[in-house]
């Protein structure tokens, strides 16, 4: 009987230490608004404005995020939805990156137009983030080369 008693004490009593506790996902850390400097560039021409990204959870190790809606310079952009970045943690830093997305939008026309996202990288650290990608928008013939750096809000 004591023995008994002496198991079921120790199964129910364990010490604790903060290695025992699970990390917060990666998604979870990252996921926020940042706000700072877009640079879109096409041509050699760049506009630079402050802008404000999304970055949202998907899965535990992806993001989704939008890059936001533009009135002034070289064209008019509505927000764009692009979805399934994945992230990598190493030390202090996630990374993701995500090679291709394929997305339509309606525009402030009411015309639907595709675009295209390509070579997308983001770096998160220490409450910034870094963002770099190729966007094709419609019946563009050129690509925007777009730049984003901030700070989580």
């Amino acid at each position: 009987m004591a023995l008994a008693a002496m198991t079921f004490a120790f199964g129910v009593c364990s010490c604790s230490s903060d290695d025992d506790e699970p990390e917060v996902a990666v998604a979870d850390q990252v996921a926020g608004s940042y706000t700072g400097d877009e640079v879109l560039e096409v041509m050699g021409e760049g506009d630079t404005n402050t802008r404000t990204y999304e970055f949202t959870k998907a899965t535990d190790i992806s993001v989704d995020m939008v890059i936001p809606a533009t009135e002034e310079g070289m064209m008019a952009l509505p927000a764009l939805p692009v979805k399934g970045i994945t992230l990598t943690k190493t030390d202090n830093t996630i990374t993701g990156n995500l090679s291709s997305h394929i997305g339509t939008v309606i525009n402030a026309s009411g015309a639907e137009k595709s675009y295209t996202v390509t070579d997308l990288t983001v770096i998160f650290s220490n409450n910034t983030v870094v963002l770099t990608f190729t966007l094709k928008y419609g019946n563009m013939p050129f690509a925007f080369t777009g730049k984003f750096t901030g700070t989580k809000k």
